[in-house]
């Protein structure tokens, strides 16, 4: 899959019964995994034991995940628990009637001294014949392999504006340009529902500051 070594191939079929049987997992989340899933391969291990690649400082593996959906309907909750349960970085490949899907996660560790995850943020690119997907090996160690796996999946929203900017620094970046979006569209809906003259133009006001700053970024 993908065009990654073949060393790399793995093709086991996870029974997806595991990702929420016998686990403290929502009747609702269960349902997830019931009606929108139809089966879940592990297709590839990226290692250094299956690549020639260096050991990476925050991330030893990424497992390549190929979930076959029902629908094109997803519920992020669902990868989220997959990567609860997955102590590994996970590149998912989404499958729904011959087109695919690339996600992923930005996955750091919960805590020092734990072997916990936690996921901040996904990304992942339009529906695309698979030989369209975004996503290629490249780097020299698994760190900057998955760097690499987030910035092409996130396409424009992690291109990095300065030399040096590590992914942890282009992702806070992209978070803050998401929530001064939001600010803005729902400010706009206000001014367009606001009578009131002089309420309107301190809004426009407030607007020109928030644009300002979406700008700088």
């Amino acid at each position: 899959m993908l065009g990654l070594p073949k060393p790399t191939e793995f093709n086991k079929r996870i029974p997806k019964q595991k990702f929420y049987e016998n686990l403290d997992v929502s009747p609702a989340l269960k349902k997830v995994f019931v009606d929108q899933v139809k089966t879940i391969y592990w297709r590839n291990k990226i290692a250094t034991t299956t690549v020639n690649l260096a050991p990476g400082t925050d991330v030893t593996e990424i497992e390549v995940f190929e979930v076959k959906l029902s629908s094109q309907t997803l519920d992020e909750g669902m990868l989220r628990q997959m990567d609860k349960e997955i102590p590994y970085h996970i590149l998912f490949i989404l499958e729904y009637k011959g087109k695919y899907q690339a996600w992923i996660g930005y996955k750091e560790e919960a805590a020092s001294g734990t072997a916990a995850f936690k996921v901040n943020k996904y990304y992942h690119t339009d529906w695309l014949d698979e030989d369209d997907l975004p996503v290629k090996l490249e780097g020299l160690d698994i760190d900057t392999v998955y760097e690499n796996f987030v910035r092409q999946i996130a396409g424009d929203k992690l291109q990095v504006t300065e030399a040096g900017e590590s992914l942890k620094d282009s992702v806070a970046r992209d978070e803050e340009v998401q929530v001064l979006k939001k600010q803005i569209e729902t400010l706009q809906i206000k001014i367009r529902k606001e009578k009131q003259l002089n309420k309107q133009m301190q809004m426009n006001k407030e607007l020109k500051v928030l644009k300002n700053k979406l700008n700088s970024i």
